[in-house]
C-alpha cells in the first residue's frame, strides 16, 4: 500500500510536466521533430548557431559534417522540410547582409558565401529546389545585388571535380541562380529596378534594360555548362522570359535557340549548349502564356522535328528526353486547356469526400450508378462539341513523335513520352483518345521489341491514372497487360523483360487506384492469379515486389477480396526478397486458396522449368513438388505425363528442368502416400535409359544432364519405384560413369544418388554382387585417372554396412593409404586425398553405428575394429594434418587438413563412445578396462588442431577453433584425458559468435598455450609460419601476441619471464631439428629468430644464450649450405650477425661463419654479409685486435662486394687474417669444376655470364 501511495504523487508530477510541455507549442514541435524526423538536429543546430553567431563559417569541417548528415536523408528528403526555414533563412540572411556590408567588389565576399552555399545546395539536392527557395529573401533591391554577385562567382572556376573536396564555387553559382529565379518575379518592370538607367532616358523603346542583358548573357553561358547550373539557368530563363514585359527578350532568345538547334557544329561545347537550349525551351513552354507561345510554335517545332531525327539526338539519350519533353509541351500549347467530359471520374480525392461517401451503405451503393449515368449523359451530350473541336495538324505529328518515343531504347525517354501521351490525350476528344489508345496497343504486337512493350505499359498506366482509359476499353487492355506480366524473351545465354514485367505491375497498380470496385471486380479476378504468379515466381526481386505491391493496392482499394488480407500479409516486401523463400514458402501458402494452385503449376511447368537460369530450374522443380500435397491426382495424371516427353526435348533447358521436376514430383507423391500405377512407374523407370539411348550426355549440356539424372535416380530410389534388373544395372552404370567424371558437382550428385540407390535396390541382392561393387571401388582408389580416385573414395564412404561388413579391414587400410601424399608427383591430387579422408571417416561411422546395438563391440572382431581406428585411422588423420601440398592454385593441402580436423573430431567421438559403452557394461567385473582413447591420443589430437589454429590461413584457424569447441563442449559425450582442460576452456569459451578468423583476436589467446609443455611445440611449429610469413597484417598480429606473452606483467617476477624464454628457445631448437631441410618451416623459423633477436629476446639469458646460439649455428650450417633461397640466406646472415655481436665464446664461430659469406657466389649476399660484418665489428670489438679494427672497417666499407668475386675473396682472406681465424679450408677451394667428361675446366671469370646465374641472382 505504501508503495502505491508513493507512486501516485509521482504519476501526478509526470502528468503535470506533460501538460506543461503540451502547452508550449514550440517545445512540443521540437520534441516531435527530433524524435521522428532529423535525428541529428541537435548537432546540426549547434553547428548552425556557431555559423550564425560568427557571421561566417569559421571551420570548413562543420560544413562537411552537415553535408554528410543531410546526405543520409537523400531517399526521404521530406523529413528535412520542417527544418528548412530554420536552416536556410539564417544562411541566406548572412549571404545578403555580408554582400551589402563588404560589397560585391571585395574578394572576401566569395570566401564568406561559398561554404554557406555548400550547405544550402546540399538541401537543394536532398529536398528539391522548390522546397528550399521558398525561404530565400526576395526584396526588390536584392535583384541587382544577386546579379552582381553571380557575375563575381561566374569568373571563378572549381578547383576539383570531387564533391567531397569541393570548396563551393559550383554550389555558389547554383544557389545564386536559384535566388535570381525568385527575384526576377518582382511585380515591377525590371527596367524600373535597374539603377543604371534610373537617372537617364537613353533607353530606346525596343532596347532591353542592361540588367536584363546581363542576366541573359550569363544564363546563355550557363546553358553550355555540363553541371547543374544548366538546368537552373533554364529555370531562370523560363521565369524571366515569360514575364509580360519581356516579349522582346523572348523573341531574341527564340532566335538564338533557332541558331543553336540548327547549328551543324559537333564539338563538345555545342553538345552541352544544345542540351541547355532544348531544356530552357521546355521550361519556357511549361511556364509561358499560350497566347505568346503560339506565335513561335512553327519555328521551334520545325527545329525540333528535324533535330529529333538527327544523328546528334541518336547518340544522346538526354537530348532525346528533353526533345520529347519539349514536344509534348508544344502539343499542350497547341491544344486549348479543357477538362474532357468523357473522362472517367474516379474516387473522391479528399478525406471529407470519402467520409461522406461512406456515411451509409445505401448512399455508397447508389453513388457510383449516379456518377456513371451522369458521365454517360455528359459524354453523349458532348459528342457534338467533340466533333466541332478543331485539332491542329501539328498535334498529329506530335503524337506520332511521342509514340515513337515510347519505342526508344532508353527508359528516361520512354517515361517522358508516356507522360506526354497522357497529358495530350487529356485535351483530346473521346474519338481521338480511342485512336491514341489503339496506337498504344499496337506497341504490344509480337514484332515489337522489349522497349516498345515497356513504353506501352508506361503509357497505359498514365492513361489509367488520368481517367483517360475508360472501363469499356479494359477488356481489350487487360489481355495485353497479362501478356506483359509474363514477358520474358530469351537472348542468348540470358533473357530480357524484367523492366516490362515491372511496368506491367505498375499498370495494375494504377488500375487499383483509378477505378471503382464495380468496374474492377471482373478485371481483378483476371489479374490476381497473374499478379501473384509474378510475385512468387519471378526471377527478379524488383518484379516480385512490384507485383505484390500492385496486388496489395487492389486489395486495399477494391474492397473485400477473398483471402486478400491473408495473402498480402504473407507476400510482403521482406518475405519476397529471398527467391527461395518466395518459391518454397510464400507460393505454397498462397496455393492453398482457391484459384491459385493451377495458375502456379502452369507457370512453373511451362515457363520456369525450362528457364535459361540453371539455378531457377532447380528451384522450380522443388517448388513444383511442394505443391503436390494440394492435388496429388492432378500431378500424377497430368503433370507427370507432361514432363516425361519433355525429358527428351531437343532444348537443353527443357530436358534438364523436366528431368529434375519428374524426379521431385515422384518423390513428393511418394511422401504424400500416393501410389503410382504400374504403367506410370514403368514410364518413370524408363526415363534414364531413354536419355542414354538418345545420347544426351554428349555435346553441350551433357554435364548438366548428368547432375539431373543423378538427382532423378536418387528421387526414384527414395520413392521405391519398381525397377527391372536390367534397369538397375543400367542405373548403376550411369552412377559409376558420373562418379568418374572430373566435375566435382557431378560426382557429388552421383554420390548422393548412390547413397539412396544401393540400399533401395542392391542390399537385398546376393552378397557376391556387393563384394564385386566394393572391390571395384577399392581398385579404383589406385586408378591413374584422378577423377576415378576421387569418385570411388566418396562412393565407398556412402556404401551401407552390408557392403563393408566382410571387408572392413581392407577398406579402412586402403582408404588410409589413399589419404597419404602420393610418391609420384604426377599422381598427386589434393581432391582425391580430401575425398579419401571423408570416405574413411564415413566408413568408420557406418561400421560402428550399424553394430552399436549388437554384440559386435564386445567381440574380438569389434575390438580389432576399434584398435584399427585408434592405431591406423587416427594416425592417418594426424599425417593428413601435415599435408602442406602446393600447386598453381596455392595451398591445396589446406583442404586435406580441414577434412582431417573434422575427421579427428568424429573419430574421437567414436572411440569415446565405445569406451563409455564398454566401461558401463563391465562395471561390476574386476577385469581391467582397455581404453581406446587415452591421454597420449588426447594430447596429439588437441596439439595437432591447436597448431592449425595459429597458422596463416584465416579459414583454417576458424575451423580449428570450432573443432576444439566441439571437442571441449561435446553434447554427445564427454571427451576425457585432455591435458590442461581448464586453460583450454578459458582460451576457447563456448560462445559460438567469436571471430576466430581475426588474427588480433585468436593469436593472443592461443599463444598462452606456449607455457604448457604438452602443447608448446605444436603451437610454436604453427606460430612460426605466421610470424615469419609474408602477410604483413598477420605477421604484426602474431609477433605482437608472442612478445606480449614473453613480456610478463610487472606484478610478476622475472623468473617466469626467464622460464618462458627458456621454454621457447628449447622449442625453437626442436623445430629446427624436427623440420630440418624443410624450407616451408625453416625459413619462417629463421625469420622468427631474427625478429626475436632484434627485440633482444634470448640475448640476455646468460648460459642459455650459448646453448641457443650453438644449436642455431648447427642448424644454420646445415640449412645455408648450398642454399639458393635469398630469403633464407638473408635471415641466416642476420642471425649470424646477432650471435656474433654478443659477448659469449660462441661469437667467434658465428663471426667465422659470417665471413664465409663474403665470398658467396651471389653479389647481393656478399653485400648483405659485409653490412652485417661491419655492424658486428662496431658492436663487438673483441673479434679483431684493437690495432686492426680500423683497417678491417676500412676494407669492409671500401670494397665493392657486388663486383668481381675474386677481389671479394682476396679481401675476405685479409679479414680472416685480422680476426686470427684459420684459412686452410678457404685455400683448398679450387676455381675449377668438372665437365661432363670428368676433366677439369676453369670456371667463367664473370659469375653472371650464364642466363641461369642471372635468374638465380634475382631470387627465382
Amino acid at each position: 500500500m505504501a508503495t502505491r501511495e508513493e507512486e501516485t504523487p509521482k504519476k501526478e508530477e509526470l502528468l503535470a510536466v506533460a501538460l506543461n510541455e503540451e502547452d508550449d507549442e514550440h517545445d512540443s514541435k521540437e520534441r516531435v521533430l527530433q524524435k521522428y524526423f532529423l535525428q541529428e538536429w541537435k548537432l546540426v543546430k549547434s553547428l548552425l548557431d556557431d555559423i550564425v553567431s560568427n557571421g561566417r563559417v569559421s571551420d570548413l569541417s562543420s560544413v562537411h559534417k552537415i553535408r554528410s548528415i543531410m546526405d543520409k536523408y537523400q531517399a526521404q528528403g521530406e523529413l528535412l522540410e520542417p527544418y528548412l526555414e530554420s536552416i536556410v533563412s539564417p544562411l541566406m540572411f548572412i549571404i545578403r547582409s555580408k554582400t551589402i556590408e563588404l560589397g560585391v567588389v571585395s574578394d572576401e565576399i566569395l570566401e564568406v558565401i561559398k561554404p554557406l552555399c555548400i550547405i544550402i545546395y546540399t538541401l537543394v539536392t536532398v529536398c528539391g529546389y522548390k522546397a528550399v527557395i521558398k525561404f530565400f529573401p526576395h526584396q526588390v533591391s536584392d535583384l541587382e545585388l544577386a546579379v552582381s554577385l553571380l557575375e563575381k562567382c561566374h569568373d571563378t572556376n572549381a578547383v576539383t571535380s570531387l564533391r567531397q573536396e569541393s570548396t563551393g564555387e559550383m554550389e555558389a553559382q547554383c544557389v545564386i541562380l536559384l535566388w535570381l529565379s525568385i527575384l526576377v518575379l518582382v511585380p515591377f518592370d525590371i527596367s524600373s529596378v535597374d539603377t543604371s538607367i534610373a537617372n537617364s532616358s537613353n533607353l530606346g523603346e525596343f532596347e532591353l534594360a542592361p540588367l536584363v542583358l546581363r542576366i541573359l548573357g550569363f544564363s546563355k553561358n550557363y546553358l553550355s555548362n555540363a553541371g547543374p547550373m544548366r538546368t537552373i539557368a533554364g529555370l531562370l530563363l523560363s521565369r524571366l522570359l515569360t514575364r509580360p514585359d519581356m516579349l522582346k527578350a523572348f523573341i531574341s532568345f527564340v532566335e538564338w535557340t533557332h541558331e543553336v538547334l540548327s547549328s551543324v557544329m559537333d564539338d563538345v561545347m555545342n553538345q552541352f549548349r544544345l542540351l541547355g537550349a532544348v531544356e530552357a525551351l521546355a521550361a519556357i513552354f511549361k511556364a509561358g502564356s499560350r497566347k505568346v507561345l503560339l506565335d513561335v510554335v512553327p519555328v521551334i517545332w520545325s527545329d525540333t522535328s528535324i533535330l529529333v531525327k538527327s544523328s546528334t539526338a541518336a547518340r544522346s539519350p538526354l537530348l532525346r528526353k528533353y526533345l520529347v519533353k519539349l514536344t509534348q509541351r508544344i502539343g499542350l500549347t497547341c491544344l486549348p486547356h479543357r477538362s474532357p467530359s468523357w473522362r472517367y471520374v474516379g474516387r473522391t480525392s479528399s478525406l471529407g469526400g470519402n467520409i461522406s461517401l461512406n456515411a451509409s451503405s445505401e448512399i455508397n451503393q447508389c453513388n457510383h450508378g449516379v456518377d456513371v449515368d451522369a458521365s454517360n449523359l455528359e459524354q453523349s451530350s458532348s459528342c457534338l462539341q467533340d466533333e466541332d473541336m478543331d485539332v491542329p495538324e501539328v498535334v498529329e505529328e506530335i503524337i506520332e513523335m511521342l509514340l515513337s518515343g515510347l519505342r526508344d531504347t532508353d527508359t528516361v525517354v520512354r517515361w517522358s513520352a508516356a507522360k506526354g501521351i497522357g497529358r495530350i490525350t487529356s485535351r483530346l476528344t473521346s474519338v481521338l483518345a480511342d485512336e491514341v489508345l489503339s496506337s498504344v496497343l499496337e506497341l504490344f504486337s509480337p514484332g515489337e521489341g522489349d522497349g516498345s512493350w515497356h513504353g506501352g505499359c508506361l503509357a497505359l498506366a498514365e492513361l489509367a491514372r488520368r481517367g483517360l482509359l475508360l472501363p469499356i476499353s479494359l477488356p481489350k487492355v487487360v489481355p495485353v497487360v497479362v501478356k506483359a506480366l509474363h514477358y520474358d524473351i530469351r537472348r542468348g545465354p540470358h533473357s530480357v523483360g524484367s523492366h516490362v514485367r515491372d511496368a506491367s505491375a505498375y499498370v495494375c497498380w494504377a488500375f487499383g487506384r483509378a477505378y471503382y470496385h464495380s468496374d474492377m471486380k471482373s478485371i481483378l479476378e483476371q489479374l490476381a492469379p497473374h499478379l501473384l504468379t509474378v510475385a512468387c515466381y519471378d526471377r527478379e526481386v524488383n518484379c516480385r515486389r512490384a507485383a505484390a505491391a500492385a496486388f496489395q493496392e487492389n486489395v486495399g482499394r477494391q474492397g473485400n477480396y477473398p483471402h486478400g488480407i491473408d495473402i498480402v500479409n504473407t507476400a510482403d516486401y521482406f518475405s519476397l526478397s529471398s527467391r527461395v523463400n518466395s518459391y518454397l514458402q510464400v507460393a505454397v501458402y498462397i496455393a492453398q486458396y482457391e484459384g491459385y494452385l493451377y495458375p502456379f503449376v502452369d507457370e512453373l511447368l511451362f515457363n520456369k522449368i525450362c528457364h535459361w537460369d540453371k539455378g531457377l530450374r532447380e528451384l522450380a522443380a522443388e517448388a513444383l513438388s511442394a505443391l503436390v500435397k494440394y492435388d496429388p491426382d492432378y500431378f500424377a495424371n497430368f503433370v507427370v505425363d507432361k514432363l516425361i516427353p519433355c525429358t527428351l526435348s531437343t532444348d537443353l533447358c527443357m530436358r534438364h528442368g523436366a528431368t529434375l521436376a519428374a524426379g521431385e514430383l515422384v518423390l513428393a507423391l511418394h511422401q504424400c502416400d500416393y501410389a503410382l500405377s504400374t504403367d506410370k512407374q514403368k514410364h518413370v523407370a524408363g526415363i534414364v535409359p531413354a536419355i542414354e539411348k538418345a545420347r544426351l550426355y554428349r555435346g553441350k549440356g551433357g554435364e548438366i544432364m548428368r547432375s539431373a539424372v543423378s538427382r532423378f535416380i536418387g528421387c526414384i530410389s527414395l520413392s521405391c519405384i519398381v525397377l527391372s534388373e536390367k534397369i538397375k544395372r543400367s542405373l548403376l552404370d550411369t552412377l559409376n560413369d558420373n562418379l568418374r567424371h572430373p566435375n566435382s558437382q557431378i560426382q557429388n550428385a552421383a554420390v548422393e544418388a548412390l547413397k539412396r540407390f544401393v540400399p533401395a535396390y542392391l542390399v537385398t541382392a546376393d552378397n557376391g554382387g556387393a563384394i564385386d561393387i566394393t572391390q571395384k571401388y577399392l581398385d579404383q582408389l589406385t586408378d591413374p585417372n584422378v577423377a576415378a580416385r576421387r569418385g570411388s573414395a566418396l562412393a565407398i564412404g556412402v556404401l551401407p554396412y552390408e557392403f563393408l561388413a566382410k571387408r572392413w579391414r581392407v577398406v579402412l587400410l586402403k582408404l588410409g593409404s589413399s589419404c597419404v601424399i602420393e610418391e609420384n608427383p604426377e599422381d598427386r591430387d589434393a581432391e582425391a586425398r580430401v575425398n579419401a579422408v571423408k570416405g574413411l571417416i564415413s566408413v568408420c561411422e557406418t561400421l560402428t553405428q550399424a553394430r552399436e546395438h549388437s554384440d559386435f563391440h564386445s567381440g574380438e572382431d569389434g575390438m580389432s575394429l576399434y584398435l584399427l581406428i585408434k592405431n591406423e585411422v587416427m594416425m592417418t588423420l594426424f599425417k593428413a594434418l601435415e599435408d602442406y601440398s602446393v600447386d598453381n592454385r596455392g595451398d591445396v593441402g589446406s583442404w586435406v587438413r580441414e577434412a582431417a580436423m573434422d575427421g579427428l573430431e568424429r573419430c574421437t567421438h567414436i572411440l569415446c563412445k565405445r569406451d563409455s559403452i564398454y566401461s558401463s557394461s563391465d562395471m561390476g567385473e574386476n577385469n581391467p578396462i582397455q581404453s581406446f582413447f587415452d591421454a597420449n591420443l588426447a594430447t596429439c589430437l588437441v596439439g595437432g588442431i591447436v597448431k592449425q589454429a595459429v597458422e596463416k590461413m584465416d579459414k583454417l584457424r576458424e575451423v580449428a577453433a570450432k573443432v576444439l569447441q566441439k571437442i571441449l563442449y561435446s553434447e554427445m559425450i564427454f571427451i576425457p584425458f585432455i591435458p590442461c582442460r581448464e586453460k583450454l576452456e578459458e582460451i576457447i569459451p563456448k560462445d559460438a559468435d567469436l571471430k576466430w578468423g581475426v588474427p588480433t583476436f585468436s593469436y593472443p589467446r592461443f599463444v598462452q598455450l606456449l607455457q604448457y609443455a604438452c602443447y608448446s611445440r605444436y603451437v610454436l611449429s604453427g606460430l612460426v609460419i605466421s610470424v615469419g610469413g609474408l602477410q604483413d597484417s598477420l605477421r604484426k598480429a602474431s609477433i605482437s601476441a608472442l612478445l606480449e606473452y614473453l613480456q610478463v606483467t610487472e606484478t610478476k617476477d622475472h623468473t617466469e619471464t626467464r622460464s618462458r624464454e627458456s621454454m621457447l628457445y628449447s622449442d625453437i631448437l626442436w623445430v629446427l631439428q624436427q623440420y630440418k631441410r624443410c624450407d616451408r618451416v625453416i625459413i619462417p623459423t629463421l625469420k622468427t629468430i631474427e625478429i626475436l633477436f632484434s627485440k633482444r629476446i634470448f640475448l640476455n639469458m646468460e648460459a642459455h644464450t650459448s646453448n641457443l646460439g650453438a644449436g642455431v649455428l648447427d642448424s644454420l650450417a646445415v640449412e645455408l649450405k648450398g642454399s639458393k633461397d635469398f630469403s633464407k640466406l638473408y635471415a641466416g646472415i642476420a642471425i649470424l650477425g646477432y650471435i656474433a655481436s654478443i659477448s659469449q665464446p660462441i661469437n667467434t664461430l658465428a663471426f667465422a661463419h659470417l665471413l664465409t659469406f663474403l665470398g658467396h657466389r651471389y653479389p647481393k649476399i656478399r653485400k648483405a654479409s659485409a653490412e652485417q660484418v661491419y655492424l658486428v665489428l662496431l658492436q663487438n670489438g673483441n673479434l679483431v685486435a684493437e690495432d686492426k679494427i680500423e683497417k678491417a672497417l676500412e676494407i669492409i666499407s671500401e670494397t665493392c662486394w657486388e663486383g668481381d668475386i675474386e677481389v671479394a675473396k682476396h679481401q675476405r682472406l685479409q679479414l680472416y687474417d685480422m680476426a686470427g681465424l684459420e684459412t686452410g679450408l678457404l685455400l683448398k677451394t679450387s676455381n675449377v669444376v668438372l665437365n661432363k667428361d670428368g676433366e677439369k675446366r676453369p670456371t667463367a671469370a664473370d659469375e653472371n655470364a650464364s642466363y641461369s646465374a642471372l635468374v638465380e641472382s634475382t631470387g627465382f
